[in-house]
């Protein structure tokens, strides 16, 4: 009866580190996802074309690109289309976004 109990115990945490692994990968695709969004003006993954007049986002520190955001968002920072376009993100878009852009090489 016992070796029953360690083979059940196994197979739970062998279900909870599945389960853990897959939680995980979803979050980087939505993550990914979010990050997207951007790409048009940006450049993929936030990497701009040399010498652009849109500043590129790789790398970018979490915070900073929180700070950011949320200025664009209530007016204090001006900019041509970045105050209407913050605006359709909320709170949790933003920090998937600065999650992902803070993770990616310049």
């Amino acid at each position: 009866m016992r070796l029953n109990s360690y083979r059940i115990l196994a197979a739970c945490i062998l279900v909870t580190c599945t389960l853990s692994a897959y939680s995980q990968e979803s979050e980087k695709l939505h993550q990914r996802a979010n990050a997207a969004m951007c790409a048009n003006c940006h450049g993929s993954e936030g990497r701009t074309v040399e010498k652009s007049a849109v500043p590129p986002l790789a790398g970018l520190p979490r915070d900073y690109f929180i700070q950011q955001m949320q200025a664009y968002k209530d007016g204090s920072r001006k900019a041509t289309v970045m105050h209407q376009i913050s605006k359709g993100f909320s709170d949790a878009q933003i920090a998937s976004m600065a999650d992902y852009f803070s993770l990616q090489s310049r």
